[in-house]
């Protein structure tokens, strides 16, 4: 597809990929109307449906009314289905349908370069949604401040994680249909099990360390609802944001490795 690279791929690596972040904003900034339009009723129905409907049973979780409880795994839950989806189905479609990774490479831009921009997108696009879904539950007197206004900054942290996490699995990808796997092994198991909508502690001990140790969003929800709530454990946030730092550097590196290794022929 693409003449091989011989030089080493962090050579290749400069400030020029926010050329193709700019070129995938411009193409969602011609159907942004309809593309916040998810992001912003989903909340609201999961708000109505779990929170106000299930939470009438439910009371308090960990001193929380069940409502609130859930508000910040629903901002994290926007970030990472945000960022997922668009650096998985979105980018595949780009590299393999569009062929716009061709014509960017054609330019003076590197392949590591259109690999970063598409991550960064995706990292974009995430805080965008999260944004979306905390105003929502701060509009509805869900969240408190001062501290909710760290979610941002955080939200991109979290969605280039997740971006990142994309990447790989369009690295090993062979055809579009192989991310129900991703969906159906990653997504839909942090969905549920992440602290999300009940906590981690009524888990047995090995499955919470297992949680804890594999998935990257319950270190998000643990973040997301201690600054939402103003409940700050100063040990187990710097625990979450270590592991997400971490977690972000590795896949971020594996991402443009496998993603050369599956382009350059």
């Amino acid at each position: 597809m693409i003449g091989k690279i011989r030089s080493p791929w962090y050579s290749n690596i400069s400030g020029r990929f926010w050329k193709v972040w700019r070129r995938d904003l411009d193409v969602y900034l011609k159907t942004w109307k309809v593309n916040l339009v998810p992001p912003f009723l989903e909340p609201i129905l999961y708000l109505l449906a779990l929170g106000f409907g299930l939470g009438i049973f439910v009371q308090e979780i960990e001193g929380l009314p069940y409502v609130v409880f859930i508000s910040p795994a629903l901002v994290s839950i926007a970030v990472l289905n945000s960022s997922f989806f668009e650096c998985t189905y979105g980018s595949f479609v780009r590299m393999t349908y569009q062929k716009t990774f061709d014509a960017i490479v054609a330019t003076p831009l590197s392949l590591e370069e259109v690999i970063i921009g598409e991550m960064v997108w995706g990292a974009t696009k995430g805080m965008l949604y999260g944004g979306i879904v905390l105003a929502v539950v701060t509009a509805l007197g869900l969240a408190s401040f001062p501290l909710l206004l760290f979610i941002i900054p955080f939200s991109f942290l979290f969605g280039l994680l997740s971006s990142a996490l994309a990447m790989c699995c369009t690295a090993l990808a062979p055809t579009i249909d192989s991310f129900n796997y991703a969906t159906f092994l990653l997504i839909t198991p942090m969905f549920l099990f992440s602290g999300t909508f009940f906590p981690l502690s009524i888990l047995p001990e090995s499955v919470q360390t297992i949680v804890l140790i594999v998935m990257p969003l319950p270190h998000a929800v643990i973040v997301s609802r201690q600054l939402m709530v103003n409940r700050i454990d100063s040990s187990q946030l710097l625990l979450s944001f270590s592991w997400i730092g971490v977690a972000t550097t590795v896949l971020f590196v594996l991402a443009i490795v496998a993603m050369n290794r599956k382009i350059i022929k």
